[in-house]
C-alpha cells in the first residue's frame, strides 16, 4: 500500500490552553515524512467566529475543512499515481491539529466507497467519543463534537451532505464519555470496544465486520494511549493502551480490511524540543498504518 501525508495543523477545533502546540506538533512529525509524498495545508493563524452556531471558531473549521477537501480530493484522484504503485491511488493519512480535521477525510472515503459499491466503517480510536452537540450560550470547542457532526447531528454549516451512518462506527477505547454522550451511543447504537478488548484483536475485527464494512478508515486521536506511553496530549486519560496493542490492533484490522484512509491527531508537545520525547510512539502508529503487511 502506498500512503501519502497530508498535514493539517488546525487548532481552532482545540479547547485546551495548549491548542497552539498543535502546530508544533504536525510539524515535527511533518520533520519525519519522506517529502515526495507529503502536503500541506496552510491553517489561518485566526481564531475565526462562531455564526452563532455554538461551536466556537466556526469560521475557521469551515475554511480549513474546504482546504482540506481541495487537498483529498487531489490526493485521490484516479491519476494520483506513485512509483511503488502504478495501480492504485494513494491512501491518504491525515496528520493534525485537532481531531476537526477529519471531517473532510472521512466524508471523502465514505463517498468514494458509495461510488464503488463498497461500505465504508470508521474506527473511532480515541479516548473520548466526540459525540457532543452545540453548546448554547457560550460556544464549545469542536473537537468533542466531531465524529456527532460526521453523523449528521451538529452544526448545519460543518454537517456533511452525505452524513455516516451511525451503524458504520466503532469506538474503541473510548474511556471519557459524558452522561448526554452514554444516551447519544445507546440511542444511535454505536457499536464500542473497549481499552481490554482492544488487546485481543479478535473482538475489534469482530466488531468491525458486524458493520458490513468492506473497508475501514482509521482515526487515531492519541490520547487513546494510555499516558505513560505519550505526555504531548492536551487531555489525558488514565487506563489507556499501549502503544504495541494500538499497533497491533490497527494492523490487525488492515490484516482485515483495505485501508480506506486514516487520521493521526492531537499531539501536543510543550515545545518543539519536547516533540522529540514521544515522536517515536507516534511514528510507531504511523507504521503500523502504513508499512507492507
Amino acid at each position: 500500500m502506498a500512503a501519502t501525508f497530508l498535514i493539517v495543523p488546525e487548532w481552532q477545533g482545540s479547547g485546551s490552553s495548549r491548542a497552539m502546540q498543535l502546530i508544533d506538533g504536525a510539524d515535527a512529525i511533518a520533520g519525519d515524512l519522506p517529502a515526495a509524498v507529503t502536503r500541506r495545508v496552510e491553517v489561518p493563524l485566526g481564531a475565526g467566529e462562531s455564526l452563532g452556531s455554538g461551536v466556537a471558531r466556526l469560521s475557521a473549521l469551515r475554511s480549513v475543512r474546504d482546504s482540506v477537501e481541495i487537498a483529498v480530493a487531489a490526493m485521490t484522484a484516479p491519476d494520483a499515481r506513485t512509483d511503488d504503485d502504478a495501480a492504485e491511488p494513494a491512501i491518504v493519512v491525515t496528520i493534525g491539529g485537532d481531531c476537526g480535521v477529519e471531517l473532510a477525510p472521512i466524508s471523502a472515503a465514505l463517498e468514494r466507497a458509495a461510488q464503488h459499491g463498497g461500505t465504508l466503517a470508521v474506527l473511532w480510536l480515541d479516548a473520548h467519543a466526540d459525540l457532543g452537540g452545540p453548546s448554547e450560550g457560550v460556544p464549545g470547542s469542536f473537537s468533542g463534537m466531531v465524529l456527532r457532526t460526521l453523523l449528521g447531528d451538529g452544526s448545519e454549516l460543518l454537517v456533511p451532505e452525505h452524513p455516516l451512518p451511525a451503524s458504520q462506527v466503532v469506538l474503541a477505547g473510548v474511556r471519557s464519555v459524558d452522561d448526554d454522550e452514554e444516551a447519544y451511543i445507546a440511542e444511535a447504537g454505536i457499536a464500542r470496544v473497549d481499552v481490554d478488548a482492544l488487546a485481543e484483536q479478535g473482538a475489534l475485527v469482530a466488531a468491525l465486520e458486524a458493520t458490513g464494512a468492506t473497508e475501514v478508515y482509521v482515526h487515531v486521536d492519541l490520547d487513546v494511549l494510555d499516558p505513560a506511553e505519550i505526555a504531548a496530549i492536551s487531555f489525558p486519560e488514565p487506563f489507556g493502551v499501549s502503544v504495541g496493542v494500538l499497533a497491533g490492533a490497527i494492523q490487525a484490522v488492515r490484516r482485515r480490511f483495505p485501508l480506506a484512509g486514516a487520521g493521526i491527531t492531537q499531539f501536543a508537545p510543550s515545545s518543539p524540543d519536547a516533540a522529540s520525547d514521544d515522536l517515536s510512539a507516534v511514528l510507531r502508529v504511523i507504521s503500523a498504518l502504513t508499512r507492507s503487511l
